[in-house]
């Protein structure tokens, strides 16, 4: 469509644009016409049964009372049970499973209850009626795939038609046809067939409007009824006869006569086997049109659909955050067995760090070129950065690796804006990859957040192994020249699940992540830095402390190394002085040993990762204490790197350790913010955890199933009152309790589940509404009325079940034999309640817990969430326990940050501490970067704009919105240091 051309015509005027729209779907065939036809059926529904019944019911609502509210308490559970996944908050393939379970028990429940019934609606006919045509739609429709697929072989259809179509969307389709017709055929019936009360010329919806008076009109109005009569023999009266339709025309389907002896055929034709076929027959079209044409397959979109299309298809991959709580998730299965592997085999057994010193000839001598680096000692204007625990969710990970990528960064501090370069090192403190170390934890959620946000050299292979490192970029003699940033790392407990293997073959044989260089070749190290600082990376592995050859090479390192005026940074995985306050324990042993007794307070500064917030403890000067003996001035947490977040307020009391007396500085997020963040358990639990479900439900009916059924429930049913009722209730859950207490393990809420479900149960059965027909109830039903309302008077019936050797009605009895679970559950209860559970065979035990459970579930489920969920809230802000599950359950995302260092011209450290509150969850392509020139041997960290991917609204990128949430100096000049130490702190903190 240019804008040059000259309009010739009417057709010209017309926006091609829109029609293109409009015409073309968005999405691939088969359309979603389903939810539509959903809409309109239950519209529909919801017509009839006002037109015609609503004063019936509530003439009836007093006497049905008892019936209306078990409806309530199964329409209230099952509602209760579904709500997270309302919103789509689920993944599809749970959403999707929930609502067809869901539909079919809570049916299998309903078609039993009298109260539909008083609306002139058998749920029966209609169950029995959907089955048969679901079954013979479903037929159909396979046929004419086949067929039409066996004319696309043959080429008598266009060659873009030959995609198979989804079976699950044929079934649902032919599921919604079914109930239309079994809507229709509830509240109309036959009418159509009748003689039409109306003229033809009077007939139809403005037949209304034609009456000359308005007080007529508004009584014709006031009798919906008669509208709807109007509507079922008008507007859904069969199109032309039977003759009109040759190939089924004998085959009536619930038409109002039967006959005996030879028969011959109707020329009228049913109305519902007239409104089914028209559905079959819009399907049918639709089909061939789209795929015989080739008209929505090979259409060009509009420019907008096409940028819409390009934009979905150009997003990242990334990964969710882990579920925790999941009982299906094979890699938390594969994480608790390489612990159990880890701690009884190699820990302590075979030590990788004891092999690594092996390896190396143990540490001869101070500098050991596997376990000291010092290339980035003589450097000017020093910048680093500390993050930790990456790896879990992609867009968090991403989010910090984007940030880490960037040039520089431009934040306000102290009321102007300050621009802090990208470090020329990235410490990364341990647990790379959740839950477990193996190659697809790496790759996928590691590796590829940091790729994206800084892409690898374009000779980078994945699956090149280093040999020889430091592995430098052509025309670059040594590590001291390369002037891209590089990578260090330390493992955390999640890496050591396996023993270091995958950590020793991603960062120890690998040379690049992303576009940091990784010279490392040993899973801990020492780094000399600018202006006597020093980096110490140790291997805590998973005994929370360092071994002894580790032990021996930093010993030898001090004395021979670092100087008297020197100052060092250790890092670890582990805040053992966090962890040791709150486990009251002591862990570190040597760690302690190190710090105190060899470094004698050249220790600066100790940070670490495993919880995953932001806090700093700085040293503050007592009356009892000499400044001058402290070991640690600063003591920093940050595992902000992309896992779930970890509370703060937990670990507020915490003042002292070793000794020292530490004052908290800074809290990321906030003590208010943490403990407010924890009520999301009682209010997300189940919405974050949704994989909990199968398991939370199948805890509760393990806990009770030994208790099912409950037989002598007279003395609550034959109260006379509704407080009668109540208090035999309760005195019942008290019996049961008592019982409970001395025989068995039970949930208190299981129980009260289990009792509201035996009395449902039981309720129905004293009303004869179950246990009154055996294991094949609707089927029974349904043979019964057959010949009425299934009419076949030419044996067409006869003759397909001969053809299909009997699997015609098998297969309607089986499928009917679905919706029998209410009587299955009832017919086995009363057994058992009059004979004793030793009258029930094995297969029937099995038939009946399964049938019990299926109901059980739904209820227990919910409940068992929120429970749970109020259990974790309860402890973790009033006990202060359970930190890790409480806020590993609410998968947070959010608060990300980290650590940029500066080591400044006169040798004092500045510290900054990054972060952003919220991170984005849809990405795009970054245009700056793809319309950047990119050189082919140009390494990546040369570029204005490295990162791929940004955050679809401007106002949510990480770049624009990250923020200093601590800021601090770290002073080593002796002036200055002897001036801090006066005021009691060491630092100045803002």
């Amino acid at each position: 469509m240019g804008t040059d051309k000259q309009p010739v015509g009417i057709l010209d005027t017309i926006n091609m644009e829109t029609v293109r729209t409009i015409l073309t779907h968005k999405y691939p065939y088969p359309h979603e016409h389903s939810r539509h036809a959903i809409i309109a059926v239950v519209v529909g529904c919801l017509f009839f049964i006002s037109s015609d019944n609503m004063h019936t019911l509530i003439q009836k609502l007093d006497k049905n009372i008892k019936w209306w509210s078990i409806y309530a308490c199964l329409l209230g559970f099952f509602y209760f049970f579904s709500s997270p996944f309302v919103g789509k908050t689920m993944k599809p393939s749970y959403s999707n499973f929930s609502r067809w379970y869901i539909a079919w028990i809570l049916v299998a429940a309903l078609y039993h209850l009298p109260s539909f019934q008083s609306m002139g609606v058998d749920l029966r006919m209609n169950l029995s009626l959907f089955l048969t045509i679901f079954i013979s739609s479903v037929f159909v429709l396979l046929v004419f795939h086949l067929v039409f697929i066996g004319l696309w072989y043959i080429g008598l259809v266009s060659r873009v038609a030959g995609r198979r179509p989804a079976f699950l969307t044929i079934f649902q389709n032919c599921a919604v046809l079914s109930l239309a017709c079994c809507v229709f055929y509830s509240h109309c019936g036959n009418h159509a067939l009748n003689e039409r009360p109306f003229g033809r010329k009077d007939s139809g919806f403005f037949s209304l409007w034609n009456k000359g008076e308005r007080n007529a009109l508004l009584a014709k109005f006031l009798k919906m009824y008669e509208f709807k009569d109007e509507v079922c023999k008008s507007w859904f009266a069969p199109v032309g006869s039977a003759r009109d339709y040759p190939l089924l025309s004998k085959w009536v389907i619930y038409g109002e006569f039967s006959c005996s002896g030879s028969c011959e055929s109707s020329d009228e034709i049913s109305p519902i086997y007239s409104l089914w076929a028209t559905f079959i027959g819009l399907y049918i079209a639709n089909y061939v049109v789209e795929r015989s044409t080739g008209w929505a397959l090979t259409h060009p979109l509009s420019v907008k659909e096409t940028e819409k299309l390009k934009n979905k298809q150009m997003k990242p991959n990334f990964l969710d955050m882990v579920p925790w709580y999941s009982g299906t998730s094979a890699d938390l299965f594969k994480t608790v067995f390489d612990l159990l592997v880890s701690v009884t085999v190699f820990v302590g057994r075979f030590d990788m760090r004891m092999m690594q010193a092996a390896m190396s000839g143990g540490h001869e001598g101070a500098k050991q070129e596997d376990f000291l680096y010092d290339h980035f000692s003589e450097k000017e204007d020093f910048w680093f950065d500390f993050m930790a625990d990456t790896g879990d969710g992609g867009n968090s990970s991403y989010s910090v690796a984007r940030l880490l990528a960037q040039p520089s960064l431009c934040v306000w501090n102290d009321g102007h804006l300050t621009k802090l370069p990208r470090g020329d090192l990235l410490l990364i403190g341990g647990d790379l990859a959740y839950p477990n170390p193996s190659a697809y934890t790496y790759e996928k959620r590691f590796f590829r957040p940091f790729e994206y946000a800084l892409q690898p050299p374009s000779w980078y292979k994945e699956e090149h192994i280093a040999v020889n490192k430091p592995e430098l970029p052509s025309g670059v003699s040594e590590l001291k020249l390369y002037d891209g940033p590089q990578c260090f790392l330390i493992p955390g407990n999640h890496d050591w699940f396996d023993g270091l293997q995958t950590f020793m073959r991603y960062i120890c044989h690998k040379s690049w992540l992303g576009g940091w260089l990784m010279p490392q070749k040993k899973s801990y190290f020492a780094l000399q830095l600018p202006k006597g600082w020093w980096v110490f990376g140790l291997d805590l592995a998973l005994h929370s402390d360092i071994d002894s050859d580790q032990f021996k090479f930093f010993t030898e390192l001090i004395h021979k190394k670092v100087k008297e005026n020197d100052s060092v940074i250790i890092m670890t995985h582990e805040p053992n002085w966090l962890l040791d306050w709150y486990w009251d324990d002591v862990t570190g042993k040597n760690v302690s040993h190190l710090t105190r007794d060899y470094l004698k307070g050249r220790c600066k500064l100790r940070m670490a990762g495993d919880l995953h917030h932001y806090m700093r403890h700085s040293y503050v000067a007592s009356e009892h204490e000499n400044p001058n003996s402290v070991n640690v001035q600063h003591l920093i947490v940050n595992g902000c790197g992309g896992a779930f977040l970890h509370p703060t307020h937990v670990f507020s009391d915490f003042k002292q350790i070793y000794g020292t007396t530490y004052e908290n500085k800074a809290s990321y997020p906030s003590i208010q913010d943490s403990s407010r963040i924890a009520l999301g358990n009682i209010l997300k639990f189940r919405k974050k955890n949704w994989q909990f479900d199968f398991i939370g439900g199948f805890i509760y009916f393990i806990l009770t199933f030994s208790m099912f059924p409950l037989c002598k429930l007279d003395h609550i049913l034959q109260a006379d009152t509704f407080s009668g009722h109540v208090k035999s209730f309760f005195s019942t859950v008290w019996d049961i309790f008592m019982y409970m207490v001395g025989e068995s393990y039970v949930s208190s809420m299981a129980l009260v589940l289990m009792l509201l479900m035996e009395l449902g149960v039981e309720t129905c059965i004293r009303h004869n509404l179950l246990a009154t027909s055996g294991y094949h109830s609707l089927y029974e039903w349904y043979r019964s009325v057959e010949s009425e309302h299934f009419p076949d008077p030419t044996g067409l019936r006869a003759r397909i079940e001969q053809w299909t050797f009997g699997l015609y009605p098998a297969c309607i009895k089986y499928l009917m034999s679905a919706f029998d679970v209410p009587e299955v559950m009832a017919v086995t209860r009363t057994n058992i309640c009059k004979n004793g559970m030793d009258s029930l065979s094995r297969e029937g035990a099995i038939i009946y817990y399964a049938s019990v459970f299926l109901y059980f579930w739904v209820f227990s489920t919910p409940v068992v969430s929120l429970v749970f969920g109020s259990y974790l809230y309860t402890c973790i802000n009033w006990l202060h326990l359970h930190f890790d599950e409480a806020f590993s359950s609410l998968r947070i995302a959010n608060y990300k940050s980290f650590t940029r260092f500066h080591i400044k011209d006169n040798g004092n450290l500045e510290v900054f501490t990054l972060a952003v509150d919220k991170v984005p969850k849809e990405w795009k392509v970054d245009s700056e970067w793809d319309n950047e020139l990119k050189q082919i041997q140009q390494l990546n960290h040369y570029r204005k704009y490295p990162s791929k991917w940004r955050a679809n609204a401007y106002n949510q990128d990480p770049v624009n919105t990250v923020r200093i949430v601590d800021r601090f100096v770290i002073q080593t000049c002796k002036e200055e240091l002897g001036v801090a130490n006066g005021n009691g702190n060491g630092s100045v903190s803002h």
